[in-house]
């Protein structure tokens, strides 16, 4: 019987009792994060565009970001979402048609932000608003359980505060989101706040100062998901930055002494 992700990955969203969803930038990540007990992969637009060599924030295509998603879709028994950054589009129908290719490549959700990329301008409150009521519409109309997440960005680019945050984001609910997210709250209060004025899940991203709470203060904040963004790429881009630099500034070769072995890789990937 073919299990529907979709609602599977909905299931994981309990409000006080947050799951990670780890988000991976290619099929051995993927494997070795699910490997690890990871109960849900994303994408990550800006560790996606490490990957091809180019800058994030609107410069990686809908198809690139469609088709490396399948690519993980098809690797792990896990839910599969999308960070879809814009949705790919500024007018409604084109987050509806992003909504449609996505649930039809197997994903389980997708995330769609309200930031006019490759800018960082906020969209108007009311177009925000249409974009993800017509992406909630074409989710709903999909054969399988689709959870959309709408993101509300002004916080994370200093567009606006946490209060238009919490206007644009029970607005979203409102039209049919299935989860929220604010990236970057300043602190756990804000954090709270955001929780606390809406009914649907929240997602929380692992970086800043959330990097210094624990599961049990996400727990406490009414977090229902955690995403990791870019920054375990950025972790591991960093690697590479300080044993390169190690070795090609200063002819030491020590650093690779602490990498794991193959085996200990691959008991991770193919359990």
């Amino acid at each position: 019987m073919t299990v529907d992700q979709g609602a599977v990955f909905r299931a994981l969203h309990q409000p006080g009792n947050p799951f990670i969803m780890a988000n991976a930038w290619d099929v051995g990540s993927a494997l070795m994060l699910q490997g690890m007990g990871a109960k849900a992969i994303a994408t990550s637009s800006a560790a996606l565009a490490f990957t091809l060599g180019t800058r994030d924030m609107g410069h990686i295509t809908r198809d690139q970001s469609l088709s490396h998603a399948q690519d993980l879709v098809a690797a792990v028994n896990v839910p599969v979402s999308g960070d879809f950054e814009n949705g790919f589009g500024d007018d409604p129908e084109t987050c509806a048609e992003t909504v449609r290719m996505a649930g039809g490549i197997g994903l389980a959700g997708i995330c769609i932000e309200d930031t006019a990329l490759p800018n960082d301008t906020p969209y108007a409150f009311d177009l925000a608003v249409e974009r993800i009521k017509s992406a909630a519409s074409a989710a709903r109309g999909l054969n399988k359980d689709f959870f959309l997440v709408a993101r509300a960005d002004g916080v994370l680019t200093g567009k606006y505060d946490v209060d238009e945050a919490i206007r644009r984001l029970q607005a979203l609910e409102a039209v049919g989101a299935d989860g929220l997210y604010t990236p970057t709250p300043a602190n756990p209060g804000d954090l709270a706040r955001i929780c606390a004025a809406v009914t649907k899940p929240v997602n929380v991203l692992a970086t800043g100062p959330c990097t210094k709470l624990t599961m049990e203060d996400f727990a406490k904040a009414g977090a229902a998901r955690i995403s990791l963004g870019s920054a375990l790429a950025r972790a591991t881009h960093r690697l590479i930055r300080d044993l390169g630099q190690d070795m090609l500034v200063n002819g030491d070769f020590a650093g690779l002494g602490k990498s794991i072995s193959s085996d200990a890789v691959e008991s991770l990937m193919f359990q």
